[in-house]
């Protein structure tokens, strides 16, 4: 027996993941079919001898559903990319390649996501296919090791960029001096006057200026290669127009020796090093402001300590982060960091957790409790046992999300992802163009010509349109997690700041989750402490937040509890259960109603119960009503606070809940919604989000259990609750750290915030070309105004970038906004 998964495609409830199982477990050589509809998985054991995959296929196929098969996920760092061409090629040629489903490049962070079947490439060859096009790419493995690598190369980078740019600087500030002294009246040498001694002005000028084109060295490898590659990119256009100004300049200096000083005036040798020294000063000053950007996912990783100390064979030992084990007891003092996962055996202390969850409070620690690792132990030395470690741990999870969100593309991004493909081949067209027009209309010289067509291959920049999208994302999720907000995708930012109803879980959400029992009520004969014997012992293994309530309260009043002969739950309804030879059911007004079990004066007093807000659960006898035991589940703090807060973002609230209308419409008055979907059964939580978005609405959904996982799947965003399920936290594509409601608030906030910031940031890309392009062709001149020099048109290329990036940054200065309670 051998097990095989495969994403299946197209499910959006629970009849559509059974719908497949049937179709799969139909297929010769499957012995068991199971799908997961949360993870959108179906997971097949089967007898490898008999078993074709591609009837597998055909059968899911078949049934109406699409089974991908053998998709895996790798992310390359890439190296090599200059702009955002550059990145539209790498994506451009590794899609071609046969067994890619996709690839996503990420400017900002140097990062491609591919998506492929193993079966049909190696990694292998997605690194030739991205070197043949002039780029390379290296498979991440995302070890702790690794990053610092990477880290260490990119400081590497940033200092060699700052050292080119000085070094070009010594050479280009008196090749600047000499060129344009003379005509601002600056004092020169007689040796180097233009006038007297041409030649040597010119050689100078030519010797200045080979150190420069040296240290650019890069731009010419670069540019000239994805040139004749038919991918240009921005160092091809920076290539074009300093070549071109150099090699202008070097036949006017060889033009000079022969005798004819006419073209010695006119020399571009400045132009061509300015320019040089400038988008290396723009590349610096990038790279810095790029490295800012992913400074949450660096104070991340600086959460978990170096080494931790364990208790082995009864002796303390220091041992590495790496070497710790599940079942390890760790030793804690305080001011030291939490290793790993775990729960506390001993000791008592309060952790700060705020870097992990937002919550600013320290929160106290004893015996049983949770720990996570990387949290700051602050007053007590404790003893933990370790419960996950290495990449199960909750930091390692959120820093893998983080990771991948900032890796990956809001929609917003492909319009400008459009543009730039198209984009450099464009901007050679018009610079070539503009040249010829102006030498054979403007009657101007070609001098003149050959200005223009400089000045507009040098001022046109793709990397702003590149970088206005994923450095704001990259901001905007790193604020997240520093404010307990784990942020899957750009896609579920950018949709966030569009919802326009949020659908609130009652229990465990809007609710503590921990209901306690308020009443017990019985008919005559009945003693209540025996009818809270027979509920508590009939719901001993259940799930149910009721029934743990219950089953609390009897342990509380040391009851012994009885063991059930029979037992059948009955989802929606209750359960019914066999206990000492009595015939029990125990649930709502449904399951009574049901079987037909009259309630008596039990209706109205039911009806009393659930105005207080609180839940009654009948319990039957042999067929007959024995009472009502009444549970309530208190309203967390920040709940009336948080709704509040979004009603006045224009949200719409509305609450969904199992319960009955009446205890159901008591809860949502204390919170203040006034839309509430009661009597829902589990089942049908997404059904009830898909009529909302059925009206035309961008629907959230808010949950933390098994049960809400569908509807959380379902809805434009699901939120999920840290502390919910791992099922519930799969679906989402947000998940909150904390259960403070107000954590949804500023999801919507943080998302309106980095929305903004992107569309400021592509209208001053596409402003900065639309207007600084026609400029740099002479619009201006024609009407008698001033023509660019190709120097400012460098200086504007730098300053595009770098602006589109200094103004994502500015998000990192986003605070949620506090609301009254």
């Amino acid at each position: 027996m051998e097990n095989k998964s495969y994403d299946i495609e197209g499910m959006s409830c629970a009849s559509c993941s059974q719908a497949v199982e049937k179709a799969a477990a139909k297929v010769v050589g499957v012995k068991e079919a199971t799908v997961n509809l949360a993870t959108e998985k179906l997971t097949v054991a089967v007898d490898a001898s008999h078993f074709s995959e591609e009837i597998l296929k055909n059968a899911v196929d078949a049934a109406g559903y699409v089974l991908v098969a053998n998709k895996k996920e790798k992310t390359f760092l890439i190296e090599g990319m200059s702009c955002a061409s550059c990145s539209q090629t790498v994506e451009k040629v590794t899609r071609a390649v046969a067994g890619v489903a996709d690839a996503s490049v990420n400017l900002a962070t140097e990062k491609m996501v591919v998506s492929y079947d193993p079966t049909v490439l190696h990694a292998g060859d997605i690194e030739k296919v991205v070197a043949e096009a002039g780029y390379k790419a290296i498979e991440e493995n995302a070890t702790v090791e690794e990053s610092d690598q990477n880290q260490a190369k990119k400081e590497k980078h940033i200092k060699n960029m700052w050292r080119r740019f000085w070094l070009s600087a010594v050479f280009t500030v008196p090749l600047l001096y000499l060129a344009m002294g003379h005509m601002l009246g600056l004092p020169l040498p007689m040796s180097l006057h233009p006038t007297m001694y041409p030649v040597t002005f010119a050689l100078t000028q030519l010797l200045m200026t080979i150190p420069v084109m040296v240290l650019g060295t890069k731009f010419f490898t670069v540019g000239f290669k994805s040139l004749f590659k038919g991918h240009p990119n921005m160092d091809s256009l920076v290539a074009l127009g300093t070549s071109a100004a150099f090699l202008y300049s070097l036949y006017g200096t060889f033009a000079a020796i022969g005798g004819n000083n006419e073209l010695v005036m006119n020399l571009y040798y400045e132009s061509a090093a300015v320019i040089l020294t400038l988008i290396t000063l723009g590349k610096y000053f990038e790279a810095v402001s790029k490295g800012k950007t992913s400074e949450a996912i660096k104070k991340l990783m600086g959460l978990a300590p170096k080494t931790a100390r364990v208790i082995r064979d009864g002796n303390e030992q220091e041992i590495k982060l790496e070497a710790v084990m599940v079942g390890d007891i760790l030793v804690v003092r305080p001011g030291e960091k939490m290793a790993v996962d775990g729960k506390v055996t001993e000791g008592l202390t309060s952790v700060d957790e705020s870097m992990l969850t937002g919550e600013s409070m320290p929160v106290e620690k004893k015996a049983g409790d949770a720990i996570i690792g990387g949290s700051i132990n602050k007053n007590g030395t404790i003893q933990y046992r370790a419960e996950k470690v290495g990449k199960d741990t909750a930091l390692a999870q959120i820093i893998k999300l983080v990771e991948d969100a900032q890796g990956s593309k809001a929609p917003i991004a492909k319009l400008a992802d459009t543009i730039s493909g198209y984009f450099v081949p464009i901007v050679i067209l018009l610079a070539v163009l503009a040249g010829l027009a102006w030498y054979f209309l403007g009657q101007e010289s070609w001098i003149f010509a050959l200005t223009i067509t400089i000045s507009v291959l040098v001022i046109a920049c793709p990397c702003a349109l590149g970088l206005a999208t994923p450095t704001a994302i990259m901001v905007g999720t790193g604020k997240g997690a520093e404010n307990g907000v784990l942020i899957k995708s750009g896609t579920a930012l950018e949709v966030t700041h569009k919802i326009q109803t949020i659908v609130f879980d009652k229990t465990g959400t809007i609710t503590e989750g921990k209901p306690k029992v308020t009443d017990v009520l019985v008919r005559d004969g009945i003693d209540p402490d025996e009818l809270l014997l027979l509920a508590a012992s009939a719901e001993k293994g259940s799930e149910h937040p009721l029934g743990e309530a219950i089953v609390r309260d009897a342990e509380e009043k040391e009851l012994s509890l009885l063991k059930p002969s029979a037992f059948n739950a009955l989802p929606g309804f209750g359960i019914a259960v066999t206990i000492d030879g009595k015939e029990l059911l125990l649930g709502n007004e449904k399951l009574m109603l049901k079987h037909a079990i009259g309630l008596g004066s039990f209706a109205e007093t039911s009806h009393t119960l659930a105005e207080q807000g609180k839940t009654p659960m009948y319990i039957a006898m042999d067929g007959e009503l024995a009472g009502i035991i009444a549970v309530a589940d208190t309203v967390k703090a920040s709940s009336a606070a948080a709704i509040k807060k979004l009603r006045g973002m224009g949200i719409e609230i509305a609450m969904i809940t199992g319960d009955n209308k009446r205890t159901a419409q008591a809860i949502a008055n204390q919170v203040g919604i006034d839309r509430v979907l009661s009597e829902v059964l589990p089942e049908d939580k997404a059904e009830e989000v898909k009529k909302l978005q059925k009206g035309g609405r961008k629907v959230a959904m808010v949950g933390d259990g098994v049960n809400d996982a569908p509807a959380l799947a379902q809805a434009d965003i699901g939120i999920a609750i840290g502390s919910g399920t791992d099922v519930a936290i799969e679906s989402a594509d947000i998940v909150l750290m904390k259960s403070d409601l107000m954590a949804v608030a500023t999801a919507v906030e943080l998302s309106k915030a980095t929305i903004k910031n992107i569309k400021e940031n592509l209208f001053w890309a596409f402003a900065y070309n639309v207007l600084g392009i026609p400029v740099a062709m002479g619009i201006l001149h024609v009407f008698g105004g001033p023509l660019l020099n190709p120097m400012i048109a460098g200086a504007a290329m730098s300053f595009s970038s770098v602006s589109v990036v200094l103004n994502a940054l500015r998000l990192k200065g986003f605070k949620p906004s506090v609301s009254k309670r």
